[in-house]
């Protein structure tokens, strides 16, 4: 039986990720929620869901004896389907500039930092957005520029000097451009929470769960 696992390290929406999944997941996978490091190693997809503050979330993953050397070995080594969500997403980075400087899991060249201040935008940036697709990529089969993502955040991926990222898929406006969906080889990461994105989030996740990398 093929698995999914949804990392619990005390942030995120679990149940409502887990839900999501349920929807659609190929007939016969089990999602499940689990701290357990063998779990997430055994697993056949993983992902990192994460809402509050970076060093909150990090100092959260860190805190449970070996996930973080689990993650990579699952992920890096093994090359196991990875999604983070939100700031799950974030966490990739290098570093993340929220409450101080903390360090990231490093997968990709990134900081997180706030959201620049713009005439007639708020922050945080929450509520229905349009994205911009960059680039194309197995899980955004079926996604398409216009599509409408739910967005809660006020801290953003940036790239060096203010650019978008590296192997930044997607955007979202919002005073500037936004990333919105990174990716390469095996993992993806999506600021914007699919659980809430209604047929947007479904379908990435329905490719997700189908995706052999």
């Amino acid at each position: 039986m093929m698995k999914a696992v949804i990392i619990d390290y005390g942030s995120g929406n679990l149940r409502s990720a887990q839900k999501a999944c349920e929807r659609v997941a190929p007939a016969g996978m089990q999602i499940a929620i689990s701290s357990d490091v063998n779990t997430v190693q055994k697993a056949d997809y993983i992902v990192l869901p994460g809402v509050g503050a970076f060093g909150d979330c990090i100092a959260g993953l860190k805190a449970i004896p070996d996930m973080e050397a689990s993650l990579n070995n699952a992920v890096k080594k093994e090359a196991k389907p990875f999604l983070g969500i939100c700031v799950g997403m974030q966490l990739l980075a290098k570093e993340g500039h929220e409450h101080g400087i903390h360090q990231g899991l490093g997968w990709i060249d990134a900081i997180v930092e706030p959201i620049p201040p713009a005439p007639g935008i708020k922050i945080p940036h929450m509520g229905w957005n349009n994205l911009n697709i960059q680039l194309p990529h197995p899980l955004l089969a079926g996604i398409h520029t216009g599509d409408h993502a739910y967005f809660v955040h006020s801290y953003h991926m940036t790239g060096s000097n203010g650019a978008l990222p590296p192997h930044c898929l997607a955007t979202v406006q919002h005073g500037k451009n936004l990333t919105a969906i990174v990716g390469r080889d095996n993992w993806l990461g999506t600021q914007f929470h699919p659980e809430k994105s209604q047929a947007t989030g479904l379908k990435l996740l329905e490719n997700f769960l189908r995706w052999k990398p």
